[in-house]
């Protein structure tokens, strides 16, 4: 039999083509991803880039820490602490303190980054004066970068400032991700941001340790340890985790897609050959000898498909690298590393999954009879194995029992990135391998119309789409595979997001909302002036956090508002299973149904934003909802917290437009925003997280070329695979254009099939999503990408028609005779 694979591979290659392209771009995605992943689970070490020149950083206390019996847990306090006053004080008698503070400012034309200091911390980055010179009185600045000249004038969220000069960074202490700064005199930057949490100290370090020693949670930074006082040290930290969470969703998804493809590849074009086959058999061929053949021919198309899909993944994987980068997906120092095991990796999940594939293909080819096999070879009496059947039929009830498992248990798990992403995979697979059992009902009724139109044409296109199941579904395969991924991806988002805006919707009553411009929030004369519009009733809250440790060893953060109560039921309605709003005070607290404790009259041991600890009566349960319900605290509960968001509702009688006005013109000086609630909920919700965002549009992306260039690859080798029916179509007196209208239209009738299958995915696992927020309390429209599915089905629509069309009529230029005779 050896001597039968060369010759299979001359005769058959367009079937060894269509095989080698789908192997070769699925191992290329498997590399791609594997090398993405790869080289991101180590950063560079990042040096100190503000501080570079500073002897001694000196910072409070920033970070919650909480001893529990299986070890210690920690996480960020949402309002740092400042450095003791007595601390300080003795510190100025170490050497030359200096105070520092960070916020952002809005300048028309800046950096929308833009962030202000004061300028004496200047000289630690260390920055020099490149034009002009320092800043002197409270309107002038000194700036960084090109972005302004000296003698320029710049409105900005703090006043209108002349720049005076201009700074550039000493030497290469800059590094990816470094500031765009503003910097005012010391004075001016006090009043602009009156909280600071570090200092400079030009001082011993061992003599500032001794002094602040026994002041609870204050470090002292020396060294590399001074990049921890820069703006967000953890970025890169907190990049990684970001990028592995997005390329390992689109490595999962494309992995499943490519061993999805390259399975259904491969066992198509072993059940092409069974003819074949059936007259190897008759010429005295045994199974296994049969068996044989086919894997030796699948591992030579294997082994060069996989190493060429290697070479191609390290290649494209730089592109995806700077893609990343480019988006801001990636700091900018990410690249692609010299890593060998994805390629291994690669190459034998690519070999495995071929080998596979065309091992349960020919299974069944080698055990079916000689006279059996050339009788199936034209009509698929029977398209789908028992096992097949058993195997995907089991599959379809662990899709639906775990669904309705995690119904009843945790409702919440199906609305987790992780699940409804991983989740549709279990259910495309089984309506996969069913759809040889599948595909006749939607055939025959989508072709019910053209069948009974005037001519032949719609007729033979139904049935030969009907008798020919394996290569309906085999073609309508990709497209289920493209409609389903981006039906329950995109899907899920949207219902989400909608889900959360109808959340944000109901939980206010305001008709105005103020929102600050920069992280300073409005001081305590802008919340007066605000207070003092005629007609308007106000409620001004602050974002902060409480941390709560569960079950004793779980520190958990929870997002805060700090409200005045009173006020607050004017403006608020939240969805509360327990108690009341008015009934929050200071030594209260209004949780949602997710906490471990959430009884009302219960009392819960809390840490407040600041790192304060705290025992809070509990005045009110919330409903859990989409998992954004957080918390609510009196303002005394969040001292450092500013005020950043004004609700308003107007008084009877009160004009909306009067009352915008002098709303406006209460907050002119600071800079704040006003707008009307509806406004308000477009701004801020949906507000899908962007890494989850660009990873889903990134699996789409990956998974929808591949599956069309899959979807043109199999309707290639499946149209290259008619020549004879072609023939007698000819013979029987059809014009070549009719046969080719009859070829598109039978490619157009497929192609809707696997689109109305994978929306029957996507809709049920939208259906389960929305049963979960139901039980969450929140009742909201399943949202469905119609736009989406539609663009989606019509490229795959086109795809088809012309991978159906372009071989057939290659196909129809040799004599019809020639064609009839000819090896099928």
């Amino acid at each position: 039999m050896l001597s039968t694979t060369p010759g299979a591979l001359r005769t058959r290659w367009v079937t060894f083509v269509g095989s080698f392209v789908a192997l070769c771009l699925g191992v290329a995605l498997v590399a791609v991803m594997g090398l993405t992943l790869a080289s991101s689970l180590d950063a560079p070490q990042r040096g100190p880039e503000r501080f570079a020149a500073a002897p001694v950083v000196v910072r409070g206390q920033d970070t919650l820490r909480v001893p529990t019996p299986i070890g210690e847990r920690s996480q960020k306090l949402a309002q740092s602490r400042a450095v003791p006053a007595d601390a300080v004080a003795r510190l100025r008698n170490l050497g030359t303190v200096v105070q520092d503070r960070s916020f952002a400012v809005r300048a028309e034309g800046g950096p929308a980054d833009l962030v202000g200091h004061p300028w004496p911390t200047a000289a630690f980055a260390p920055y020099r004066l490149d034009a002009g010179r320092a800043p002197e009185a409270a309107d002038e600045v000194v700036v960084s970068g090109d972005w302004a000249r000296p003698g320029a004038r710049v409105r900005t969220d703090g006043g209108t400032v002349r720049v005076v000069g201009t700074v550039g960074v000493v030497g290469a202490v800059t590094g990816p991700g470094f500031e765009n700064a503003v910097f005012y005199t010391d004075a001016r930057a006090a009043e602009l941001s009156p909280r600071s949490s570090q200092l400079v100290v030009d001082a011993d370090p061992a003599a500032v340790r001794e002094a602040v020693r026994g002041d609870e949670g204050v470090q002292v930074l020396t060294g590399d340890a001074r990049r921890y006082a820069d703006p967000d040290p953890d970025r890169d930290r907190e990049a990684l985790t970001a990028m592995n969470a997005m390329f390992g969703t689109a490595g999962g998804v494309t992995g499943f897609v490519s061993v999805f493809v390259v399975a259904s590849t491969f066992a198509f074009a072993v059940a092409q050959r069974r003819r074949e086959f059936g007259l190897l058999r008759t010429a005295g061929a045994t199974p296994g000898q049969i068996r044989r053949m086919v894997v030796r021919e699948a591992l030579a198309v294997g082994v060069l498909a996989s190493a060429a899909g290697c070479v191609l993944g390290s290649r494209a994987a730089p592109g995806l690298a700077r893609w990343a980068v480019e988006e801001n997906l990636a700091p900018r120092w990410f690249t692609i590393g010299d890593h060998a095991w994805p390629c291994h990796v690669a190459f034998w999940t690519g070999l495995s999954v071929a080998l596979c594939g065309v091992l349960a293909a020919s299974w069944r080819a080698g055990r079916t009879g000689p006279a059996e096999a050339l009788r199936e070879a034209s009509v698929d009496t029977r398209p789908m194995t028992r096992g097949r059947l058993l195997f995907g039929a089991a599959l379809l009830t662990a899709a639906a029992v775990t669904l309705v498992w995690a119904l009843v248990t945790n409702p919440g798990e199906l609305l987790q990135r992780k699940t409804y992403v991983s989740r549709p995979m279990l259910l495309i697979t089984a309506v996969a391998l069913l759809a040889p059992a599948l595909v006749r009902w939607p055939t025959r009724l989508i072709a019910w119309l053209p069948a009974r139109l005037p001519g032949a044409g719609g007729m033979l296109a139904r049935e030969n789409a009907a008798a020919g199941v394996r290569r309906t579904a085999a073609v309508a395969a990709p497209v289920l595979v493209t409609v389903a991924l981006a039906g329950s991806l995109l899907g899920a988002t949207a219902t989400l997001d909608e889900a959360r805006a109808t959340e944000v919707r109901g939980r206010t009553a305001a008709d105005l909302v103020v929102t600050s411009a920069g992280d300073a929030g409005f001081d305590e004369a802008t919340v007066r002036r605000l207070r003092g519009v005629s007609g308007a009733e106000v409620s001004a809250s602050s974002s902060s956090a409480v941390y709560v440790l569960e079950d004793g060893v779980a520190l958990i953060r929870s997002e805060a508002r700090a409200v005045a109560p009173r006020p607050f039921a004017a403006t608020a309605r939240l969805p509360l299973a327990a108690g009341t709003v008015s009934a929050l005070d200071d030594d209260s607290i209004i949780v949602n149904e997710e906490w471990e404790k959430h009884t009302v009259g219960e009392r819960v041991d809390v840490w407040l934003g600041d790192g304060t600890r705290r025992s809070l009566r509990i005045a009110a349960v919330m409903t859990v909802g989409t998992g954004d319900n957080g918390v609510y605290v009196t303002p005394r509960n969040a001292a450092a917290a500013p005020v950043d968001r004004v609700d308003v509702r107007l008084a009877e009688g009160a004009d909306v437009r009067a009352v915008a006005a002098g709303l406006r013109q209460a907050v002119r000086a600071s800079g704040g925003e006003v707008v009307t609630r509806d406004a308000w909920v477009r701004a801020m919700y949906p507000r899908t997280d962007r890494t989850t965002r660009m990873g889903v549009f990134l699996v789409l992306g990956i998974a929808l070329l591949y599956t069309g260039i899959s979807l043109a690859n199999t309707m290639v080798m499946a149209t290259s695979d008619r020549s004879r029916e072609l023939a007698v179509l000819r013979l029987a007196g059809a014009t070549r254009w009719q046969v080719l209208r009859l070829v598109g239209a039978e490619a157009l009738m497929v192609v809707v099939v696997g689109g109305l299958l994978g929306a029957l995915v996507a809709g049920l696992q939208l259906a389960g999503m929305w049963g979960a927020l139901g039980l969450r309390s929140v009742w909201t429209s399943v949202e469905m990408p119609w736009a989406t599915l539609a663009a989606v089905l019509g490229a795959c629509a086109v795809l088809a028609v012309i991978s159906a069309v372009v071989p057939a009529g290659l196909l129809l230029r040799r004599a019809a005779v020639d064609g009839g005779a000819g090896r099928r």
